[in-house]
């Protein structure tokens, strides 16, 4: 694999959730324009429920990238891969490589992980079934946080921090 900034981003309930039934934990449109901001202009890559749970396909001004274990799978707009390697191998937009999920595909990238995008939930969720992999405080330093309240468009009090890893 070559040398490629990799970064993961995610949004993470308080319990270390990140999902349920195949989506997102919540709708914080903060987050998805957060996402977009961060991740336009270059490689995103994903596991193939995670591509799948997009409606409209391939996310715009990005290079989609799914990972997935069928040899038959092909979805347009998207660049098949069948490992993480061949994820990140196969990047080409400049700059940062981006995981977006989903748990397993973050469990596997996560120690070659750089930089974490994180959007902090302030709340937790009953109906969790899918969480991010433990972070571990000594692994990694704050570079910037953001604590925003709940509002009317957006219902549980949030937090972009950014974290990179100690080298």
């Amino acid at each position: 694999m070559e040398k490629k900034n990799i970064s993961a981003i995610v949004a993470i309930a308080r319990d270390g959730a990140i999902g349920h039934g195949g989506g997102l934990l919540c709708h914080l449109p903060a987050d998805l324009k957060h996402f977009r901001l961060i991740t336009i202009g270059h490689s995103i890559v994903m596991g193939r429920r995670t591509a799948d749970s997009l409606p409209l396909g391939g996310l715009p001004g990005r290079q989609n990238i799914v990972i997935t274990r069928s040899r038959t799978y092909r979805r347009e707009g998207f660049t098949v891969a069948h490992s993480l390697t061949e994820a990140i191998d196969a990047a080409t937009m400049p700059g940062e490589v981006f995981i977006i999920g989903g748990a397993q595909i973050y469990a596997e990238a996560i120690p070659f992980v750089d930089t974490l995008y994180v959007t902090w939930i302030s709340a937790t969720f009953s109906d969790a079934d899918t969480f991010f992999p433990d972070i571990n405080p000594d692994e990694w330093i704050q570079l910037s946080r953001d604590d925003h309240d709940a509002d009317e468009k957006n219902p549980y009090p949030y937090s972009f921090v950014t974290l990179q890893r100690r080298r």
